[in-house]
């Protein structure tokens, strides 16, 4: 991993499993030579890059709603936290509840960026009952 840079915030989740049996057992994996109980930093760094793309593309479609129905920075960005989870509890998509976390807060930093830090995030609460 000698040029790629993995933010230390990022989620490094391991592997979740079950073995029977009386004894208490530790769940590794074998990578090359060695045994492992988390993701590689290859495998990390293939997660941070996914989840920065989501949070790009989120940030995008967040900033085109704020535009379009005058939302401010936290609607938008909680909309799209729900259209997330959405999508993974149903499994189309396949991302830890760390790394939406992450995806999101990462979401929020963008728009921030883009439309200022001034722009509604502490706005009062309004009627966004109208469909998107």
């Amino acid at each position: 991993m000698s040029q790629k840079h993995l933010p230390a915030d990022f989620p490094r989740t391991s592997t979740q499993g079950a073995v029977s049996g009386a004894q208490p057992k530790l769940l590794l994996r074998k990578v090359g030579d060695t045994y492992q109980s988390g993701p590689t930093d290859d495998e990390a760094y293939e997660r941070f890059i996914v989840c920065e793309d989501l949070a790009e593309q989120l940030a995008a479609y967040a900033s085109r709603k704020m535009a379009a129905n005058a939302w401010s920075l936290e609607t938008a960005v909680s909309k799209a936290e729900a259209g997330v989870f959405k999508k993974v509890r149903s499994g189309i998509w396949d991302f830890s509840t760390a790394e939406v976390a992450w995806t999101i807060e990462r979401t929020r930093q963008i728009l921030t960026v883009r439309v200022g830090s001034d722009s509604n995030i502490q706005s009062e609460p309004r009627d966004d009952a109208r469909e998107e």
